[in-house]
């Protein structure tokens, strides 16, 4: 919005941007979810007041969620998500630069709160295809029309997925079984209801932001995280010195889903959970961000409800989203 404004008065006269810049230098920086206004004068136009308000959560504002729904079935997706949380190898295939593009981008942003913390590379130039040969994690895109030197390369075991037919041209055959099995279900059953429960929350007078494919798939994957790490904090111990520190067995016995606990074992060892965890270590204050209020919301709740896989998984997530009190 900065930028066309400044190019809408550059067009008139460079004079004209210097006192646009000083004025929103001046206005103080919108909290998230605020915002600022910034008067302003144009010749011929008068004073104008310009509105720039900052996103509840950024994230999501360079992510299309609907790419990954067009070129993937549900099932395909989840086990694609499954192969990325364990931090395994998986190469996009695709005809077009856009779609290997957005499916990268959108792939990853399923992770949050965690980060892809490997090679990723969404567009892969043909050149430089032996990448695909490297033993550790990584996310990558090819050009349909370097499949055929793709199947010729040594590729160590790796998810190969074909966006154009909804096909994996390779698998390791377990990518069924690496979730938690209600969870998994619970996931699968919120993602084919998806349109019917955008269309039922549309009428609501809930958040601008659950009424979008990309707000409900969101709050879909950040439900599955608060179900199965959602108690961490409250294994954030602090010693004299100040210095935090987690407690992991603790962490990961106190789950009472056995399915749970098995997928814990393995996740705990990925440099995304080590990395989600260091940086809750070092923070001097609580993070603060939309999966942190699901988190809160989890925990207030927890007291009353045992773990019972889809309709809590459901519920919860109708806790931020009313309609789903009505189909549970």
């Amino acid at each position: 919005t900065i930028l066309d404004e400044v190019e809408r008065r550059r067009g008139i006269s460079a004079a004209l941007v210097y006192p646009f810049m000083r004025s929103l230098m001046e206005s103080p920086f919108p909290a998230p979810g605020k915002t600022i206004k910034v008067k302003t004068f144009l010749p011929g136009s008068g004073n104008e007041v310009l509105e720039l308000r900052r996103p509840m959560d950024s994230r999501l504002e360079h992510v299309d969620f609907e790419c990954l729904f067009t070129c993937l079935s549900v099932r395909q997706l989840i086990r694609i998500f499954a192969s990325l949380l364990l931090e395994r190898r998986v190469i996009f295939v695709a005809d077009k630069l856009s779609t290997l593009s957005s499916c990268s981008h959108a792939v990853v942003a399923l992770l949050y709160p965690f980060s892809w913390q490997h090679t990723f590379i969404p567009v892969l130039p043909a050149s430089m295809i032996d990448i695909v040969c490297c033993p550790t994690p990584f996310l990558v895109g090819l050009l349909s029309s370097s499949l055929p030197k793709l199947k010729e390369l040594p590729v160590e075991e790796a998810l190969m997925v074909n966006l154009g037919s909804d096909r994996f041209i390779r698998q390791m055959d377990d990518e069924d079984t690496l979730l938690p099995r209600k969870l998994q279900a619970a996931l699968e059953q919120a993602l084919e209801r998806k349109n019917e429960l955008i269309s039922q929350d549309s009428d609501s007078d809930s958040d601008d932001e659950c009424n979008t494919l990309n707000g409900l798939v969101s709050e879909v994957f950040i439900r599955f995280f608060v179900e199965t790490i959602g108690h961490y904090s409250l294994f954030l111990t602090q010693n004299e010195k100040g210095e935090r520190a987690f407690q992991r067995e603790a962490f990961r016995k106190s789950v009472a889903s056995k399915s749970i606990r098995r997928f814990l074992e393995v996740f705990m060892e990925s440099q995304m959970f080590a990395g989600f965890i260091q940086d809750r270590e070092l923070r001097k204050c609580r993070a603060k961000g939309l999966f942190e209020q699901r988190v809160e919301q989890y925990l207030e709740e927890l007291p009353d409800t045992e773990q019972s896989g889809m309709n809590k998984f459901l519920r919860g997530l109708g806790n931020k989203m009313k309609f789903l009190h009505k189909k549970n």
